[in-house]
């Protein structure tokens, strides 16, 4: 996220992690860095530094839930980090929380920083694939800690009310700013395989509904991990919930890595679960850029870039 998001007060904030956290903050410095949450740096007058995440919680009928299903998962995070050295969790709050309302739309968290380089999303270098699916393999060996407080995954396509509405109204111009019409005239192109990609994605659904769960993280990516002097680390935590292996395994497609995951846990990647999880991440992201570039909107960097990327789809 590149651009610094409305309605964010950052000498609010500071008083927020000096009242709630105990930080003597001396700044703030915003981090255009990541994707879906919002970051700053913040310094300590002993010159220690904390990575700041505020998370958007969305519209205002669903926040309630949003932050709910949101402190779950962090507090997910903090369990497992107990017995897993590579979980990096999230500073408890005074009263131990590990999330704190900033106001009625975005919610703060606050991490240790990390001496380490991060990696982008795509596809993991060959050469980390045996430690990153050792690394996975152990998360999800890890359920039995978090299998009574950890969120479930759903398996509805998020964002697929205003998909559908997206594509029955490709025939109106979408006037909501310079990127709208660009938009309307790219899913017109490609409506009927989106619809078909939808029809596929509710048969695959169906397969996986009643497969065995484990605790996953939900986006492994290489832009999740920071690799340091002592091994990986996995961040963002936000997505942490029980679902089946493959929400995890089908960024790790690669037939020598996922026999070194069953080697390791006794379970053979299911094909049905590897493409409804590949597919699922495909039409969230087109559903999330078109509601995005169908609305009202101006070309700043984040908006030019889920232009970008919704084109990167077709």
């Amino acid at each position: 996220m590149k651009d610094k998001p409305e309605g964010v007060d950052e000498t609010h904030l500071a008083a927020v992690l000096a009242d709630v956290w105990g930080f003597d903050i001396r700044g703030l410095r915003h981090l255009p860095l990541g994707a879906g949450s919002h970051h700053w740096s913040a310094i300590e007058t002993s010159g220690r530094t904390r990575f700041v995440t505020v998370d958007d919680l969305g519209d205002d009928p669903s926040r309630e839930i949003a932050f709910g299903e949101l402190e779950q998962a962090l507090a997910t995070a903090r369990t497992l980090g107990r017995d897993l050295d590579f979980v990096v969790a999230p500073i408890p709050t005074r009263i131990g929380t590990p999330l704190w309302r900033l106001n009625p739309r975005y919610a703060v968290s606050v991490f240790p920083t990390i001496d380490g380089e991060s990696g982008d999303f795509g596809a993991h270098p060959p050469q980390d694939h045996p430690e990153v699916m050792a690394l996975l393999a152990a998360l999800h060996q890890a359920t039995p800690v978090v299998a009574a407080t950890a969120p479930h995954a759903d398996l509805a396509l998020p964002g697929r009310d205003h998909l559908h509405d997206a594509l029955n109204n490709l025939g109106h111009a979408w006037t909501g700013g310079p990127y709208s019409e660009p938009a309307r005239r790219l899913l017109t192109t490609h409506a009927s395989l989106i619809e078909r990609q939808l029809n596929e994605f509710d048969q695959l659904a169906a397969e996986v509904r009643h497969r065995s769960q484990v605790i996953t993280h939900g986006e492994p990516h290489p832009g999740n991990f920071i690799r340091t002097r002592t091994g990986l680390k996995l961040i963002d935590w936000e997505t942490a919930r029980l679902a089946p292996p493959e929400r995890d395994l089908w960024m790790l497609v690669d037939s020598g890595t996922l026999d070194a995951y069953t080697r390791i846990t006794g379970h053979a990647a299911d094909p049905a679960g590897l493409s409804y999880y590949r597919l699922r991440w495909r039409l969230a992201d087109i559903a999330i850029y078109a509601r995005e570039l169908r609305g009202p909107h101006q070309a700043t960097q984040d908006i030019t870039d889920s232009w970008t990327y919704l084109n990167s789809y077709f």
